[in-house]
């Protein structure tokens, strides 16, 4: 019997939306096996479970606003130095940092496409109480406002440029005074490089350190998410006129996204971790901030990757202390990405994480951190440790 045509048009937007869901995390098809093994009923329940008991996500700060040139609120949270109750993730910082007062940097965290602050959780965690630190929403993204330039009959695509003056918008009222340094994930990698583009000066007045986590500075278009790359170029010369039309329908591709969960979920570990025994809370609390974003802004920002070029503003950065950091199992930007960047920057700390996917910095927490420590040594941030630092690659 043929399926009616608002039931036909209801299923394809489910899986249309959860194969949209997943370009939150960068990617386009493919789905683990075993997550088609397991019934329905139990995987939902698995998931409130974990919801229920999840750690991750929980820690808050200070809460600002800042707004941005076109009038969108941008909510902030900082954690001062000396604020936060000892977290125990902390301690191993603590003895590495020593107990002299850190220098009055600040820190400024920005997260990737369809993510929002509380993905660098244990870097917060870990810092906590130790540096000053600023984490923030992209627009329409957590609890910022959505994008103004992306409302109303005059709306216009995200632009990386964008991003980069929200930055500034953040920065100037949440720390409007002393050194900064800049570190982005993904998306919020290419902010940064936006910011440096745009404020030259400011970069060279201000900032004392940069780190770049499973970003790329460009040629997005030539990543294949591991797929065949007849089908990826398909999926690409449509996708653009897809999701226009899926944004202005976004109540139904919601419905649907909902209704496709189980694969959504399969989708979204396959493309954030590489590691096979990845916590199934962590694995959850990933999955919760990539489905809460609306589909309408994955299609608004999504344009904006495709034009994103900023290896020219690279050499800027080569008197300053980088860190250049990915996965060796990413396959939304891969691992030959963060090498062009440290290609551009010859001074960098190229650091590729042995069985890391994108979201290595939920997945390989401590060796992300590490690396962060190690370049708030370096920008002047804390003082130069006294004690041995654990493995890196261990989590």
């Amino acid at each position: 019997m043929g399926e009616t045509s608002s039931g036909g048009a209801w299923r394809r937007a489910g899986f249309a939306g959860a194969a949209l869901g997943v370009l939150a995390a960068g990617a386009a098809a493919g789905v683990a096996v075993e997550r088609l093994t397991v019934g329905r009923s139990v995987r939902q329940k698995a998931r409130l479970a974990l919801d229920a008991t999840g750690p991750y996500g929980g820690l808050r700060g200070t809460p600002g606003r800042a707004l941005a040139d076109d009038g969108t609120v941008l909510h902030y949270e900082v954690d001062e130095v000396g604020e936060a109750e000892p977290d125990p993730s902390g301690a191993r910082l603590r003895r590495l940092f020593g107990s002299r007062r850190p220098a009055p940097v600040t820190v400024v965290f920005s997260h990737g496409y369809c993510l929002n602050q509380d993905s660098w959780h244990f870097q917060r965690a870990a810092l906590r109480g130790l540096v000053r630190t600023v984490y923030w929403d992209q627009r329409s993204h957590g609890r910022s406002g959505r994008g103004v330039s992306q409302a109303g009959p005059d709306a216009v695509p995200v632009s990386i440029e964008q991003l980069g003056r929200d930055l500034r918008a953040v920065v100037d009222v949440a720390a409007p005074e002393g050194p900064l340094v800049l570190v982005g994930h993904s998306m919020g990698g290419m902010t940064v490089m936006a910011f440096a583009e745009l404020y030259p000066e400011l970069m060279r007045d201000r900032v004392a350190g940069v780190a770049f986590v499973g970003t790329s500075a460009g040629k997005l278009n030539e990543v294949t998410y591991g797929l065949p790359v007849i089908g990826v170029n398909a999926v690409r010369r449509i996708l653009p006129g897809v999701l226009r039309t899926l944004g202005a329908q976004a109540e139904l591709v919601e419905r649907g996204r909902r209704a496709t969960a189980d694969l959504f979920a399969g989708l979204v570990k396959k493309y954030s971790f590489a590691s096979k025994d990845v916590d199934p809370a962590v694995a959850r609390f990933a999955e919760r901030m990539i489905e809460s974003t609306p589909i309408d802004v994955v299609a608004a920002f999504y344009p904006a990757f495709a034009e994103h070029d900023k290896s020219a503003s690279l050499p800027a950065l080569r008197d300053l202390p980088v860190l250049a950091l990915a996965g060796d199992h990413d396959l939304v930007t891969p691992t030959s990405h963060t090498e062009a960047i440290a290609t551009l920057l010859p001074e960098a700390e190229l650091v590729i994480v042995p069985d890391g996917g994108h979201l290595v910095m939920l997945e390989h927490p401590e060796a992300v951190t590490d690396r962060l420590a190690d370049l708030l040594v370096r920008a002047g941030a804390v003082p130069e440790p006294t004690a041995a630092r654990t493995d890196p690659g261990k989590s």
